[in-house]
């Protein structure tokens, strides 16, 4: 899962908006915001030592002469090292971060459901809201077929034809 920005309100509101409606959590009206506000900042948080993972990661790679073909390998390595969720473990990551907040928030009045059935109604709440990147890569390839692929011209028109797709989609 790549988690953007722009989603991280919307994905808050829905989670904590749902698991209200159903009576898995109890939240007062006026305490939604600050409800929503902890999981944003969870998200956030996520974001952020995510970009510092990248940047340790091109330093070490620039340090040490390694090229950029290894980045995935060395980023993976140091994921772990950092024991920071990548791809898939990011969604199980936000979800039980979510939970833990639930329980210590003084924001959420109570929670009525058992931890594991909460785990995976959160889960899919998150993957509801999860960009499909081939998707928009597949998208993005098609508005640039009078390009020939592998020269410099095709990797300029791609990544402004993304850029494009994914700010109509409302991602940037």
């Amino acid at each position: 899962m790549k988690l953007y920005r722009l989603k991280i309100p919307e994905i808050a509101h829905a989670v904590i908006d749902r698991l209200c409606t159903d009576d898995d959590i109890e939240v007062t009206p006026e305490n939604r915001g600050e409800a929503e506000q902890d999981l944003v900042s969870i998200m956030e948080e996520f974001l952020r030592r995510d970009w510092d993972l990248r940047e340790k990661v091109r330093e070490n790679m620039a340090n040490g002469g390694i090229g950029y073909e290894q980045y995935g390998k060395i980023r993976g390595q140091m994921a772990e090292e950092w024991h920071h969720p990548t791809g898939d473990d990011v969604e199980r990551f936000m979800a039980r971060q979510f939970i833990e907040n639930f329980m210590i928030s003084r924001f959420v009045e109570e929670v009525y459901t058992e931890d594991g059935v909460l785990w995976r109604k959160t889960l899919k709440l998150i993957t509801e809201h999860d960009v499909d990147e081939r998707e928009l890569r597949d998208e993005a390839r098609e508005q640039i077929k009078n390009v020939t692929e592998g020269t410099v011209e095709y990797e300029m028109a791609f990544q402004r034809s993304l850029r494009s797709v994914k700010k109509r989609r409302g991602l940037i």
